[in-house]
C-alpha cells in the first residue's frame, strides 16, 4: 500500500523529481538482488567509454560503513576501498579506472555533488546503480533487470518475497532486460506479460572467464568449496558447474554480509577436511581484500575467483545500445567553460 500511494504521488506531480542537465540512465531491478546488475552497469560503462564519453557512476554503496556523498574514483584513482564504498561499488571502479564513481544514498545529493565538484569537466552521462524505486531524480532511460529463473509477476512483496514493489510497477520502464538465460529458462514466460504492456524487452546470458586465482592452484585436484555472499547463489554455483568445476561443499552468506575471522575459520576447515580448493565470486574476492589479514589466511589454501560478464542474445545488444545512444544524445549538453 505505501509503495503504491508513493508511485501514485510521483505520477501525479504531487511528489517531483529533480532534473539535471545531464543525460542520465537507471539501471535497476523490481526484485531484491539477484539480477546480475552490476555485471551490466560494468557492460553499459565500457560501451559509454568506448564510444569517448566519461560516465559518472553513482551508486548507494550496499554495505559500506560511510554515509553521504563519497567520492570512490575521480577517473584517475581509486579513492576507498570496499569497506568504505561497498563491494560492488569498488569492483565497478576498478574495472573502469576512467570512469567517475560516486556513492550516495540519495542519487540527487550525487548528482549535485557531480555538477559541482566536476563543474570545469562534466561527465557525459550518468549511470544510476540500482535506481529503479529512486524516483527523486529524473532520468532519460529507465533500464529493468528481470532474473529468467524468477518470473517477476510470481514474487511476492518484501519479506514475504523479493519483489521491492507492486508487479504493475515495471511499466515505468523503457527498456527490460531479461537476464541470466539458459537452456532451462528461455524467458518466454516472461515476454508475455512485458508484450501486452508495450515494453521493449532484451535478453541475455551470463559468461564465464578463467578462472583467477589468487592463492595457489588446484593443479590435478579440480575439486572445489565454493563460497559467496550473494543474492541467489544457485546462479553462481550454476556457472561454477558449467565451467567444469567439480564443487564438491558449498558455504553461502547473506548478500554482502562482512566476512569475519570465524566465517574464514570455518570455510577454510571444511576445506581442508575433504582437500578442497577455494572458489569464490569477484565481488566477494574484492571485498575480501578490504581486511587484508583474511586475505591472508585464506590464501595459505589455493584460493581463485571466476569472473563473469552478460552476454546479449541476436538483436538485444543493438537494441540496447541503440536506446543509450538516443538517451545520451537527447539531452542538451551544458557549457561548463570557465
Amino acid at each position: 500500500m505505501i509503495m503504491t500511494a508513493r508511485n501514485k504521488l510521483f505520477d501525479a506531480g504531487i511528489l517531483r523529481s529533480e532534473t539535471v542537465p545531464l543525460p542520465v540512465i537507471s539501471v535497476g531491478n523490481i526484485t531484491a538482488g539477484g539480477t546480475g546488475k552490476s555485471p551490466m552497469v560494468d557492460l553499459f560503462t565500457k560501451y559509454v567509454l568506448s564510444q569517448g564519453i566519461t560516465p559518472a557512476i553513482i551508486s548507494r554503496g550496499y554495505g559500506r560503513t560511510t554515509r553521504g556523498v563519497r567520492l570512490v574514483s575521480d577517473g584517475r584513482s581509486l579513492l576507498l576501498d570496499s569497506r568504505e564504498a561497498g563491494d560492488e561499488t569498488v569492483m565497478l571502479a576498478r574495472q573502469n579506472p576512467e570512469a567517475i564513481v560516486v556513492v550516495a544514498e540519495r542519487r540527487t545529493a550525487g548528482a549535485r555533488f557531480l555538477m559541482e565538484h566536476f563543474r570545469h569537466n562534466l561527465p557525459g552521462v550518468i549511470l544510476l546503480d540500482d535506481a529503479f524505486q529512486h524516483r527523486r531524480i529524473q532520468r532519460d532511460l529507465d533500464i529493468v533487470l528481470i532474473n529468467a529463473r524468477e518470473p517477476f509477476w510470481k514474487n511476492r512483496m518484501l519479506p514475504a518475497g523479493r519483489l521491492r514493489e507492486p508487479v504493475k510497477g515495471i511499466r515505468r520502464a523503457d527498456l527490460v532486460i531479461i537476464n541470466k538465460l539458459d537452456r532451462e529458462h528461455d524467458g518466454r514466460d516472461i515476454e508475455g506479460p512485458l508484450a501486452a504492456w508495450g515494453i521493449p524487452t532484451a535478453k541475455a546470458r551470463i559468461r564465464t572467464g578463467e578462472l583467477v586465482w589468487a592463492g595457489g592452484e588446484a593443479g590435478n585436484n579440480r575439486r572445489f568449496l565454493a563460497f559467496a555472499g550473494i543474492a541467489g547463489p544457485e546462479s553462481f554455483l550454476a556457472s561454477l558447474r558449467h565451467h567444469g568445476l567439480d564443487i564438491a561443499e558449498t558455504v553461502w552468506f547473506r548478500d554482502h554480509e562482512p566476512y569475519t575471522a570465524a566465517s574464514i575459520r570455518y570455510i577454510m576447515k571444511k576445506a581442508r577436511l575433504h582437500s578442497l580448493a577455494l572458489v569464490t565470486t569477484e565481488k566477494d574476492f574484492i571485498r575480501l581484500k578490504a581486511t587484508p589479514e583474511l586475505l591472508d589466511e585464506l590464501t595459505t589454501l589455493p584460493l581463485s575467483y571466476l569472473p563473469i560478464e552478460p552476454e546479449f542474445f541476436p538483436g538485444s545488444r543493438t537494441l540496447v545500445e541503440s536506446m543509450i545512444d538516443r538517451a545520451i544524445s537527447s539531452t542538451p549538453q551544458t557549457d561548463t567553460t570557465p
